[in-house]
């Protein structure tokens, strides 16, 4: 009997629909949980050059938690091009501004770092409500 390796292909990806409610959650462990569903890693045809992963909506992202003095200490740069361009934001000063961002950057910090990364992205949806346009897609509750 021949032995051999099965690869995924990019045709095979159904692309399921799951909803991760991220009240009460540490954002840490949330991020994990949403980059593993983003590629794919749950799935016994897993390859790691093919995205076999699915889509994901986070909802309440405004009523995630951090822990320790993380509100205050941890800092999101970003820099302009210019000299002197470097502007800064701590954790608590981006959530009351845009809370979405918090969990997006933390998701986006698992992923690759490629063309293949940038098009898992696409597929995270955050949302600061527990009310999303997806409904459509009959997302799966997935518990964190």
């Amino acid at each position: 009997m021949k032995k051999y390796t099965v690869m995924a292909k990019n045709a095979d990806n159904q692309g399921k629909w799951f909803v991760i409610d991220a009240e009460g959650v540490v954002l840490g462990r949330l991020a994990t949980k949403v980059a593993s569903h983003l590629r794919g890693k749950y799935n016994p045809a897993f390859t790691p050059h093919v995205d076999t992963g699915d889509w994901v909506v986070v909802i309440n992202a405004d009523k995630i938690t951090l822990t320790g003095r993380k509100w205050d200490q941890k800092t999101y740069y970003r820099h302009s091009g210019y000299i002197g361009g470097l502007k800064s934001i701590t954790a608590r000063k981006l959530w009351e501004k845009r809370p979405e961002d918090l969990v997006r950057f933390a998701v986006k910090g698992m992923l690759p770092k490629n063309r293949l990364g940038r098009k898992m992205f696409k597929k995270l949806k955050v949302y600061s409500g527990d009310a999303h346009p997806h409904e459509a897609q009959q997302p799966e509750q997935v518990a964190v």
